[in-house]
Parts: C-alpha cells; sequence; structure tokens
C-alpha cells in the first residue's frame, strides 16, 4: 500500500507526532509511505532522517508577533497562488490512502479531487464537543477549511467525541528523574523579553529552547537552540516545564508527570482551548501572560505529578492504516482509553461517589 503522509511543519508538535508514527509505520514492510511537510522553510526542518527523502511544499502557515497571532502577518506572509498550484500540481494516482495531520496541501488535493482523506491529529479533536475559547468567526472558519478531510481521527486529553484517541506520545525509552532545572519552550515570544522574565528568579536554573536562540548562558539561565535529542533528555530530568499552550509538548509532560505552566498563544483558538481543558482537568498551571507572580506561584510550588501513562496510540493507529483504516474511530477510540486514568477526575468521580452514598 502506497500511503501520502501530509505533516504541518509550522509546530514542532506536529512533526515530533509524526516522527512516532513513522517509527511503527515502519514496522509493516507492505506499508510505502511518502512523507510531506509544508509550513516551514526546508532550511528549517532538523532531524528529520526518520521519514527518509520527503517532499516538501511551502504550504500555508500562521505569524504571530510577541505571543499573539497576528492575521495581518499572516496574510502578508502566505502565497495563496503557489499555494494552488502547490495543491493542483500535487500527484495522487499513485497513492492508495492519503492521510494529513493538519497539512493544507495534500488536505485540499484529496478534497478538490475526490479522494478519500483520513485527518489524524489534535484539529480534528474540535468537533464541537471539546471545550472551546477565543473562536470568532475568521478562526472557526480555519478550523473548518485549512485542512479539510472525508474521515478524521481527533486526539486529545480526554475523550470528548466518540472519535477521539489519546495522544501520540513521542517519548525516547529512558528512564526520568529530576534534576535542578526547568524547562522553557515558548518559541512564540520575543526570546530576550523570556530571558529577562527567568532571571528574576536567580535562585532557579532554566534552560530556555528555542530555534532563535544560541547556545549560550545568561545567569541562571541556559539558553539552547532546539535539538531534539537534548530537548528530550532534558525534558526527561527536569523539574518542570514552562510552555505555550501546544498539544504535543504538553502530552509528553503528562505522560512523565512534569508539573506544566502554560501560556496560550494570545489570539490563537486552539491554544486558547487546550489551556481551558487543561484547568478544567486540572493537569496544568494556566496563565494569560508571561506574569512575575505565576512564574513564582509555579516555581514554589513544584511537585512531581502522577504521570497519566497513555497507551501507544501511534503503534494502534499503524496498524489501522495497514488494514485499511476501514474501522470507524469510534470502534477504535474506546479500547485506547481503557485503562487510561486521569487523576484530577478520578478525585472530582470518588468525591462524587462518597457524597452520594
Amino acid at each position: 500500500m502506497r500511503i501520502l503522509y501530509g505533516v504541518q511543519g509550522t509546530g514542532q508538535g506536529h512533526i515530533s507526532r509524526a516522527r512516532a508514527m513513522a517509527r511503527e509505520l515502519k514496522r509493516y514492510p507492505e506499508l510505502d509511505v511518502t512523507w510531506l511537510f509544508s509550513g516551514r522553510s526546508r532550511c528549517r526542518l532538523f532531524d528529520m532522517d526518520i521519514f527518509g527523502e520527503f517532499e516538501w511544499r511551502r504550504g500555508l502557515t500562521f505569524a504571530s508577533r510577541e505571543g499573539k497571532l497576528h492575521y495581518g502577518d499572516t496574510v502578508r506572509t502566505n502565497n495563496l497562488f503557489s499555494f494552488m498550484r502547490d495543491v493542483w500540481t500535487l500527484e495522487l494516482d499513485s497513492y492508495d490512502l492519503i492521510i494529513s495531520d493538519y497539512e493544507p496541501v495534500t488536505a485540499w488535493a484529496a478534497k478538490l479531487r475526490g479522494r478519500r482523506s483520513i485527518g489524524l491529529g489534535h484539529q480534528y479533536a474540535f468537533d464541537g464537543s471539546s471545550p472551546v475559547t477565543g473562536a470568532n468567526p475568521i478562526s472557526k472558519r480555519i478550523m473548518r477549511y485549512f485542512a479539510p478531510v472525508s474521515d478524521s481521527v481527533g486526539l486529545h486529553w480526554y475523550p470528548y467525541s466518540d472519535h477521539i484517541c489519546p495522544p501520540i506520545i513521542d517519548l525516547p525509552p529512558i528512564q526520568t528523574t529530576t534534576d535542578r532545572h526547568v524547562l522553557v519552550y515558548l518559541p512564540f515570544e520575543n526570546q530576550n523579553k523570556v530571558t529577562e522574565w527567568l532571571q528574576q528568579r536567580p535562585d532557579m536554573l532554566f534552560k530556555q529552547y528555542s530555534p532563535d536562540v544560541d547556545n549560550s548562558t545568561a545567569g541562571n539561565v541556559q539558553r539552547c537552540t532546539t535539538d531534539y535529542a537534548g530537548f528530550k533528555y532534558d525534558l526527561s530530568t527536569c523539574r518542570g516545564v514552562v510552555c505555550n499552550s501546544g498539544f504535543e509538548l504538553i502530552s509528553e509532560c503528562l505522560q512523565w508527570g512534569k508539573p506544566v505552566l502554560t501560556f496560550p498563544m494570545r489570539g490563537q483558538m486552539e491554544q486558547l482551548s487546550n489551556a481551558l481543558a487543561l484547568d478544567r482537568l486540572h493537569l496544568a498551571m494556566v496563565s494569560d501572560t508571561l506574569d512575575s507572580q505565576a512564574l513564582d506561584r509555579f516555581l514554589d510550588n513544584l511537585r512531581e505529578h502522577c504521570s497519566i501513562n497513555y497507551p501507544n496510540v501511534a503503534q494502534a493507529l499503524a496498524q489501522w492504516v495497514r488494514d485499511g483504516a476501514t474501522q470507524p474511530p469510534s470502534e477504535l477510540a474506546p479500547g485506547l482509553w481503557r485503562g487510561v486514568r486521569i487523576p484530577s477526575i478520578e478525585s472530582i468521580e470518588t468525591r462524587q461517589t462518597r457524597a452520594l452514598a
């Protein structure tokens, strides 16, 4: 079976999820997968060996300023003529199955040619049942039409509807420990301002990752350029994580039981909705801005959390794809959620049971 698998490259989370899927899909020699990435310049993609000779298109992306989604820059950054040319010239005839992790070139190419396409990603969980906030007419249309598919498998931290599966986790098989440092990943913020903000707590050691910094030290802040292996190791040994409200990194934190302080990107519906879900599930501390008081509250109450232990969703989905992706996601998802224990939900249910007794 030949598969075309499109991945949105704007955020590192999509690529991290794709790595997990690539490892599992490689277990089936009968599957021939071509990977296509868009939304980030090719020269800024790193640690891509697992994908082999992948395809690249310019695609569409979102622009931000100072941690806020900027619609004007987004319009100016994207070239719709180039996008439509890529859609119409993308060859699909040799592929048996088309998968999109919110990647618009593959999704629109399949839609316009009447081909079945499967959406596999977090964005496909926003179907009306998951918590949503920060929506406006523009964001609703973007969510609906950015990468339309004929069938979808949503991913979320909780089974808000029957087609939603647990997160796909991309973590190496290493032992987690607790070191001195707090890991910081705020790629949409001004990195110099982030460093200055962290320096207000000289008693703490921070490791600040970003593709926009060089490896250097600024007092109690170690600035680290983005590196896959180094980042995962520092995640495994950190005391806690300070990050935006992207789905994949926080999923990894929950899997490893790392406390999280999260700042959703302002004006971005998905991140605002993620923060809302985390707050309702009591899985992370949420703050609207890089607030010193929020940082103090987080650092002064650091303690290990119980890991959630999500199953190997990538393995299950790879087998599902190998079998032709004919089983409805509503039949696939319940088995994956069986055994998942979310501590905050369990404590609420226990209190309710005791109250009724």
